[in-house]
């Protein structure tokens, strides 16, 4: 196995031995030809069809095959000093079938010359990060489908929401996400749970108080506030600005620009709906409110209206907390490394069972490629070792006329072969290389070791 594979198993359980040595097989070659079906990442038929009855051995789950990598996620966080932010997002994978077995179906499509059927699975993803941006790995994951995707949000209009028990809806996933991520992780302090507005749930709240870790959300719910007379968004409108802030955001295009907005920040009593109140008590946050003045081009306006329970004192705290919050669109980054990297939704598997296993495999190595391409950026200077094995980096020296200086051998020179490999051209002024190009490279590289393995 790779160096890195066998860290990302060193911890995994696994009812035998030999389901642990596919796995790590099945890493390696997916991790090496991303992007690729299964039977051009495998190279033969007999390595296809392990790698197919793997998918379909009923002593395999998805959580088998991340435990190894949760725990790979702990032992990093561990190395690190500080505050780590837990992004929490869900994002959803289609797939075209004639016919599908237990997944559930996001559309019918009648064609000219045939019919074929739209099948959706939802995978809700926990990734921490440091407060810097380095991916440490996923902490927690969880797929499912539904019998039914559209119309979900005309039921509102029948059934009030607030009234039906956390442990009836699918927002519960949010509060088990939220102590098993923590649980994980080990330190609970150190932790502050992230999540845009599909997040602000009251109970949400009070299980961060409970698991002893911390929580910063976009609200979507002008809930009551102060002594239940008016309301969080009556009261900030009372706060002067403290100051204006420079975030970057990006557009639904991916395109990065930078907003000026206007700061606000306040401690206050924060009560629950009417019909939660008999399990649920007015808790003591800090919102925080961050508006961009005017229309910029191309995109909607910064309105960010965030609840926290952490203390906000100055406004340096309340720009750490923006800043923070600002790095929830990592965890996008991670979905869109899974569906456009790994292809995850090209899959030809027919059930629900064997494409979960594959996205669980799939996670893992587009964490890789993401955690690659950040580590050349906030840690340059560290050894090639850290990213490469000793034939990947023999193979990148060869490409590049000879080893570098002494004291130009680090991870950022040798990343910057690979997405040399994969596109990038390098250009002055160029940014540094994104996922896309270090995805391809990795690919181009894993070709390049086989004539390097047989030239001896």
């Amino acid at each position: 196995m790779d160096s890195w594979v066998e860290r990302e198993l060193a911890a995994g359980e696994f009812p035998d031995a030999r389901l642990k040595t596919r796995l790590g097989q099945l890493l390696g070659d997916l991790g090496t030809r991303i992007g690729h079906t299964l039977p051009a990442a495998c190279q033969d038929w007999a390595a296809t069809k392990a790698a197919y009855r793997f998918f379909d051995n009923p002593r395999v789950d998805d959580q088998t095959i991340l435990g190894g990598h949760f725990a790979a996620t702990a032992d990093r966080f561990a190395a690190t000093t500080g505050t780590v932010l837990v992004l929490h997002d869900t994002t959803e994978f289609s797939f075209t079938r004639a016919t599908a077995d237990g997944v559930g179906v996001l559309s019918y499509v009648k064609g000219r010359h045939r019919t074929h059927t739209t099948c959706g699975v939802l995978m809700h993803s926990s990734l921490a990060v440091t407060t810097s941006g380095l991916p440490l790995g996923l902490a927690a994951v969880t797929f499912w489908t539904r019998k039914r995707f559209k119309g979900t949000n005309a039921a509102k209009r029948t059934v009030n929401p607030t009234t039906v028990p956390i442990e009836e809806k699918e927002s519960a996933r949010w509060l088990d996400h939220l102590t098993r991520s923590t649980r994980q992780l080990g330190d609970s302090a150190r932790c502050v749970h992230v999540g845009d507005r599909e997040a602000d749930i009251f109970e949400l709240f009070s299980a961060a108080g409970q698991s002893e870790t911390h929580f910063l959300v976009r609200t979507a719910v002008d809930r009551l506030a102060g002594q239940g007379a008016t309301t969080v968004a009556k009261l900030m409108r009372r706060e002067p600005v403290r100051e204006t802030h420079t975030v970057e955001v990006r557009d639904e295009h991916g395109n990065v620009s930078m907003a000026v907005v206007a700061v606000r920040f306040r401690r206050l009593i924060v009560h629950p709906s009417p019909a939660k109140r008999k399990r649920y008590g007015p808790l003591s946050l800090t919102a925080i409110s961050a508006v961009e003045r005017g229309r910029p081009a191309g995109r909607e306006p910064i309105r960010w209206k965030l609840l926290t329970d952490l203390p906000v004192g100055d406004l340096a705290a309340a720009v750490e907390k923006l800043d923070w919050y600002a790095m929830r669109w990592k965890i996008e980054t991670f979905h869109k490394v899974l569906k456009s990297g790994c292809h995850a939704e090209q899959a030809k598997l027919r059930t629900a069972d064997r494409l979960v296993n594959l996205l669980a495999v799939l996670c893992v190595v587009g964490w890789r490629v993401f955690w690659l391409t950040m580590t050349s950026r906030l840690a340059p200077a560290a050894p090639p070792e850290v990213a490469f094995t000793p034939a990947e980096v023999a193979v990148l020296d060869r490409i590049g006329g000879g080893p570098p200086p002494v004291s130009e051998r680090t991870v950022a020179y040798y990343l910057l072969a690979v997405a040399k490999l994969g596109g990038y051209l390098a250009r002055t002024g160029d940014p540094p290389p994104g996922n896309m190009v270090v995805w391809r490279g990795l690919t181009r590289l894993a070709d390049l070791l086989i004539g390097y393995e047989l030239s001896g």
